[in-house]
């Protein structure tokens, strides 16, 4: 564990005579005006106002370095952090003029050194003490920190799938940064790849039972529970997740488990670049072949197994690819009518 981020004194003078400057002036007109113009929006419990769109983002892991970069933001990001995979090509160029502020997860000292006007991240637990900060703590420094919708699905209406919270996303991050159109686009089309996924679902013959394994640790495999964005996937493209039972994103469990739910097919998460032991799709089905029961499970025996990028296994702007290697590799094994 860091110890607790001390903020330096003439850093904190400087936000400190910053946010004075911004409340002088009394409340004439013009000042009127200006709050009549600030942006305003909700992530996970906390209003952020913005009186302009910000100019020096920070993000917090690859999830939302890709969504400011699909976003056409290169030129607004002081920089980025936390990067669990090679960036993929087409986001390369845009990325390479982008400072890494920290390749894996960032401290709060140098999170504030980058002197961000707002933070981005795609999972709440970065906020905290040890590492960027809490968000109060940002808070009380006029740095908004934005977290993923997905992350608090309680706070967004009943029904809504981590694909709506994405698009909720996009549509307050358009906001936030001025480029609305963009990011309907944005959801538009991710929609429409939603929405022929969910038809093709729904030509799939008796709902076949999958599980989702997205890494291997000390030999026991992680698989996706009923909170995990794949649970929704499955759903979509016509399938039922094995654990749905587990009310966990990425519950550990045992081979001993997966050969019970004796799965029609299974989707292994590649994850090689990674570089831990048994993180590679290859890794995994070397494991399964050798474990004396899932070695016998139908789905092993007659590699019914679809391959899909890991971190795509997790709500991101990539999400959807995924979601299309599902509808194929189902197609490809015979479920759609």
């Amino acid at each position: 564990m860091r110890q607790p981020v001390r903020i330096g004194t003439a850093l904190a003078l400087v936000l400190a005579t910053a946010g004075c400057s911004a409340q002088a002036g009394g409340s004439g007109p013009a000042d009127k005006a200006a709050a009549a113009a600030k942006t305003t929006v909700t992530s996970c419990g906390q209003k952020l106002s913005f009186a302009k769109p910000p100019q020096r983002a920070v993000t917090l892991d690859q999830g939302a370095t890709e969504t400011l970069l699909e976003l056409g933001l290169t030129d607004r990001m002081a920089g980025t952090s936390n990067l669990k995979t090679k960036m993929p090509e087409q986001y390369r160029a845009a990325y390479a003029k982008v400072p890494v502020l920290n390749p894996k997860i960032i401290t709060g000292e140098q999170l504030r050194a980058a002197t961000p006007d707002v933070v981005v991240a795609s999972f709440a637990d970065l906020y905290a003490k040890d590492r960027a900060g809490t968000r109060e703590e940002l808070s009380s420094l006029d740095v908004p920190s934005y977290v993923s919708a997905v992350e608090c699905p309680e706070q967004s209406g009943p029904g809504s799938t981590p694909f709506d919270l994405l698009f909720q996303d996009y549509e307050n991050l358009g906001k936030i940064f001025g480029v609305e159109d963009r990011a309907a686009a944005l959801a538009k089309e991710q929609r429409t790849a939603v929405e022929k996924a969910a038809a093709a679902g729904a030509k799939v013959k008796d709902r076949p039972t999958v599980v989702w394994v997205y890494s291997v640790f000390n030999g026991a495999p992680y698989v996706a529970g009923k909170s995990a964005l794949p649970s929704a996937m499955s759903s979509i493209a016509g399938a039922k997740n094995a654990f749905d039972d587990v009310a966990e994103d990425w519950p550990e469990v045992s081979w001993e488990e997966i050969a019970e739910r004796d799965p029609d097919f299974i989707v292994l998460g590649d994850l090689s670049e990674r570089g831990r032991p048994g993180d590679s799709a290859d890794e995994k089905r070397a494991l399964m072949r050798k474990d004396p029961l899932v070695s016998k499970l139908t789905a092993v025996r007659e590699n019914r197994i679809i391959e899909v990028p890991g971190v795509e296994m997790d709500p991101s702007v990539r999400s959807v690819n995924t979601l299309g290697l599902l509808a194929k590799g189902m197609k490809d094994l015979g479920y759609v009518r």
